[in-house]
């Protein structure tokens, strides 16, 4: 049965519009409260973490009505990044996790996801139950009254415990000049701290959130802003994080990006790695770097929940997507921006290498990606067209070992994505020109 409210990474949308009102996040907090209590679970114990959205305190509140409505009790984190929520979910023996967030889209935009009581996302079929709640009326169910009534409180951050975990992985940083871009998101007030406490000389932007000003020119999607701080300031390197501080990109001291293929190279030659999981839009640089010292790219479908899925049915620790979004499986169950930018310093620091070394020695193969336009209801059917195989396969051809073509339907528009790679950046423009020219005719 196909779902008809979560995505690949929970429920997401402009905030006031279905699904993501109040109203629906009444309701969802029943669904899941009473998905919980069909277990065996007679007062599940939820905690919510947000990150700095105007429209996460409505979400926040009306979700932990839903679920108080039905005997749950809530513990509010306030703002906290994603893992922060995966790890206290963990750590505070709750039944499950909630995160008020869209992650790195504009701060119109907000979504909720689910932890389960290990700290992971739910899987499809427990997905399909909370739905399939959705749909019953809550009109129907047994009253809950008097002291049956869930109840609310707030996490004390006088404990810090996500702090003080992220603190006990990290190297020194003693005298080490960074920059942070904090995306004016979730890690606006942690990750300066932790830094600075680990002796770090900082500077500091984008971390003064308004409400409204989440992602805006700045985070790991706009990287402009701290790549020209690096440079006229002199420091050694910066780190970006999106809004939920659940991706990290770093930028070298002559300004250059490190993007999240660049990490998993570094983290994987350091740690002397055999397999990692990336995507098919990871670069076949990397991949023919990494197969020349032995470390093997394993390639899953886009999306940090299909990487994981197949981290997990290989036993392997390192995986992630050229986003940043990277997953350290021996250490976290999510991606965490924060632990991603410590542990790639922590590599750097214990090879004999700079990151700047690491970019020159990690081949980039230049990469281009066309979007086109094409009618939704035939999206999925156009990469098996006959004369799409035949144009495909061309360029396969015509490219070789030495390059790539890549074309999938978007997940979540109507687009098809024609990706091509290739030593050659004039052979690979010419190519995905010609081939989104046929994606174009057949729509």
């Amino acid at each position: 049965m196909s779902r008809k409210f979560f995505g690949t990474d929970g429920i997401r949308g402009v905030a006031g519009k279905e699904p993501i009102t109040a109203s629906f996040a009444f309701k969802l907090g029943i669904a899941a409260t009473e998905t919980l209590k069909a277990t065996g679970i007679s007062k599940p114990e939820f905690v919510i973490g947000r990150d700095t959205r105007h429209s996460g305190v409505m979400l926040s509140a009306a979700i932990s009505s839903g679920i108080m409505s039905r005997g749950g009790n809530v513990t509010l984190l306030g703002i906290m990044p994603t893992p922060g929520v995966s790890y206290l979910t963990t750590d505070l023996s709750a039944d499950a996790g909630i995160v008020i967030s869209a992650s790195h889209n504009p701060f119109a935009d907000n979504g909720i996801k689910f932890f389960n009581s290990r700290g992971k996302k739910l899987s499809d079929s427990i997905e399909q139950d909370i739905e399939n709640r959705l749909e019953q009326s809550i009109f129907s169910l047994d009253d809950i009254i008097g002291e049956d009534i869930g109840i609310t409180k707030r996490y004390s951050h006088e404990n810090d415990d996500y702090y003080k975990y992220l603190f006990n992985l990290a190297p020194n940083l003693e005298d080490m000049k960074i920059g942070l871009d904090c995306a004016n998101g979730a890690a606006y007030e942690i990750a300066p701290r932790l830094f600075r406490e680990l002796g770090a000389h900082l500077d500091v932007i984008d971390a003064h959130p308004d409400g409204i000003n989440i992602n805006k020119n700045c985070g790991s999607t706009h990287p402009e802003s701290l790549i020209r701080r690096v440079n006229a300031l002199g420091l050694e390197l910066g780190v970006s994080f999106d809004g939920d501080a659940d991706r990290a990109l770093l930028v070298d001291k002559k300004g250059r990006l490190v993007d999240g293929d660049h990490i998993l190279a570094i983290n994987a030659m350091v740690n002397n790695e055999k397999q990692i999981v990336a995507t098919i839009m990871s670069n076949l640089g990397v991949e023919n770097y990494l197969n020349k010292n032995g470390i093997e790219m394993i390639r899953s479908q886009v999306g940090d929940r299909y990487v994981h899925e197949e981290m997990v049915k290989r036993k392997l620790n390192l995986g992630g997507e050229q986003s940043g979004h990277i997953l350290f499986l021996d250490l976290s169950p999510t991606g965490d921006g924060i632990l991603t930018a410590l542990q790639t310093l922590k590599s750097i620091r214990q090879s004999d290498k700079s990151l700047e070394q690491w970019l020159d020695e990690i081949p980039l193969f230049p990469q281009v990606l066309l979007n086109v336009t094409v009618p939704l209801a035939i999206k999925d059917e156009i990469p098996n067209h006959p004369d799409i195989k035949k144009a495909v396969l061309k360029a396969e051809n015509s490219l070789g070992k030495s390059g790539r073509i890549n074309l999938r339907p978007s997940g979540t528009e109507a687009l098809i994505r024609v990706m091509v790679e290739g030593e050659n950046k004039t052979e690979i423009d010419s190519i995905a020109k010609t081939v989104a020219e046929v994606v174009k005719g057949i729509s």
